[in-house]
């Protein structure tokens, strides 16, 4: 449990907690010990805590889910049950959790939607805007299946958690949490949890908008595919199609009146340029996750990764590069030739320039890569 000075409530949640080691001795045959992952508390939290029968593990970085890895390094157990020290949790619920981590999978989340939410124990924006539009769009982005990403009582074997490698210091955690073991993937799955109204007379720590945009952010930063893939695919493919109807237009195989004038091939010039540095950051985003531990390689990659180096890289945008810079010249000529009056279409100036664009940010992309890599010529991860 994360504790912040949870004097009132913590005589409630221990003696749950050492009903719930009860139940799970008598049906599971398990033992297990109360972990008070304290964050600085000033009111003797510490000091009740132990009385009670609970061991302290000091966490010094500030935050809820600085606190609840400083609890998860420290606790001795196989299996890990966390829940909030406001006694907002049943924690004699988390028993059908640990018997699904002894069943074999490895992440056990509570549903609040499936268990029930008491009147009064979650704000009706947390309950019908937040966490519906923060579960969506984390299914959305990872696939995890989860019906309530964000509940806090939630339940992984220790071997998980070492795996996870989670970093997230606020409440952002519980979002990470979900996500790479989802990227792992990890075998999680969902019991019914119930939510009853803290026991606090303060203020709780939450603050929705702030910790839900921070949810937001982590969501998109742990995926590279819908920040920056996707964009990028899609606007390199909107000034393919862009390009080419224009150049066929210029070229004589449309007749009539162009539909891509001047003014969309500079817009489709905007977007290839855009759409391709787009790509090259979600393949460092990628590889990145993948050598930090939390992500897999995706098959793809790795049946070619052969071909992921920097002189491939160097070679490919070399080439562009030098096709940018032949078309340019030739371009150049018929300006000459013409006693340098302005182009009628500059449509060939603007793709030729675009091609030598993309060629320059291929061959920085690769050197970027490679320094990602640890300065290596291989740029994809082996695992």
């Amino acid at each position: 449990m994360p504790c912040l000075n949870e004097l009132d409530s913590l005589p409630h949640c221990i003696g749950n907690a050492l009903d719930a080691l009860a139940r799970m001795s008598s049906e599971l045959g398990l033992s297990g010990e109360i972990v008070i992952a304290d964050n600085g508390s000033t009111d003797g939290s510490q000091e009740l805590a132990t009385e009670l029968g609970a061991r302290v593990v000091p966490v010094s970085e500030k935050g809820y889910g600085a606190a609840l890895i400083g609890g998860c390094c420290g606790a001795w157990g196989r299996y890990i049950l966390m829940g909030d020290c406001d006694g907002s949790y049943n924690f004699t619920e988390g028993v059908a959790m640990i018997a699904k981590l002894a069943e074999g999978h490895d992440v056990c989340m509570g549903n609040r939607f499936r268990g029930g939410i008491a009147a009064g124990a979650m704000p009706w924006k947390n309950r019908h805007i937040g966490n519906p539009a923060l579960t969506g769009i984390l299914n959305l982005f990872f696939r995890t299946g989860m019906g309530d990403a964000h509940c806090g009582l939630r339940a992984l074997t220790k071997d998980a958690f070492d795996r996870l490698k989670l970093t997230g210091s606020g409440m952002e955690f519980a979002s990470e949490m979900v996500i790479k073991a989802s990227l792992l993937k990890l075998d999680m799955v969902e019991v019914p949890a119930t939510l009853s109204p803290d026991l606090r007379d303060r203020e709780p720590h939450l603050r929705p908008w702030r910790d839900g945009w921070r949810h937001l952010r982590y969501l998109f930063m742990l995926s590279p595919t819908w920040v920056f893939g996707l964009p990028g695919l899609l606007g390199m493919s909107a000034a393919l199609v862009i390009f080419s109807f224009a150049l066929m237009h210029y070229a004589g195989v449309i007749a009539g009146p162009s539909f891509f004038g001047v003014s969309w091939t500079i817009v489709a010039g905007f977007m290839a340029t855009c759409g391709h540095l787009g790509l090259v950051m979600a393949l460092a985003a990628h590889f990145h996750g993948v050598r930090q531990g939390y992500r897999l390689l995706r098959p793809t990659i790795a049946r070619h990764s052969r071909w992921f180096t920097l002189e491939s890289m160097l070679l490919v945008g070399l080439g562009l590069i030098a096709a940018g810079a032949t078309g340019l010249a030739a371009v150049g000529y018929k300006w000459i030739d013409s006693s340098f009056v302005a182009l009628d279409n500059p449509v060939l100036l603007i793709a030729f320039a675009t091609l030598g664009a993309i060629g320059v940010q291929t061959v920085l992309g690769g050197f970027i890569l490679a320094i990602i890599a640890g300065n290596e010529n291989r740029l994809s991860p082996s695992k």
